[in-house]
């Protein structure tokens, strides 16, 4: 068990992230219930181990790395099929028909389309849009996060946008906007 000082440093670096986290893994989970059980084993796993953290004062990429590992984990073992995927699933998911009127709504919601488009990518690509476009981090700290070079997250993201904009501009497309 950590002292009380580790304990006091921990909950002054590692707390204020738990936002941050708990969005990671939201949206890799696709499921708020999944996501807190997730973030509360990697909230553990980061206390266990901050003895052995040197990151200095920021350690939103440190506690980002062992949520993405935790959650990948959890993934692995309750959802194999989550793991693979290639990209097709994006177009699928945004041209299923709803019969339900609130849900044919939320379609023509910009907001709601997009979290659908990014929510269908594969886990490697969603990971690297969210880290990138809804939490701020550079290349650098994704590539540390994700534990590849900066060429791979460039080329995932390149990807991911891509299939974002195939995704949007085809339903965009259907709704009679310009593309």
């Amino acid at each position: 068990m950590p002292d009380s000082a580790s304990i006091k440093r921990f909950e002054r670096l590692v707390m204020p992230h738990l936002d941050t986290a708990h969005n990671l893994a939201r949206w890799l989970t696709r499921d708020d219930a999944d996501a807190d059980d997730v973030t509360q084993e990697a909230i553990l796993r980061a206390l266990r181990f901050f003895h052995g953290f040197d990151g200095g004062e920021d350690a939103r990429p440190w506690l980002l790395a062992i949520l993405r590992n935790t959650c990948l984990d959890w993934l692995r073992r309750n959802r194999p099929a989550a793991m693979v995927g290639d990209g097709e699933a994006v177009l699928e998911c945004l041209q299923s028909a709803d019969d339900d009127p609130e849900r044919a709504a939320l379609r023509h919601d910009e907001s709601s389309r997009v979290d659908r488009a990014v929510a269908a990518l594969p886990v490697e690509f969603r990971e690297v849009i969210v880290l990138r476009e809804f939490e701020g981090l550079s290349y650098k700290e994704i590539a540390g996060i994700i534990g590849a070079p900066i060429g791979t997250v460039m080329s995932r993201l390149a990807r991911a946008r891509a299939l974002l904009r195939r995704a949007l501009g085809s339903t965009l497309a259907e709704d009679g906007h310009a593309v």
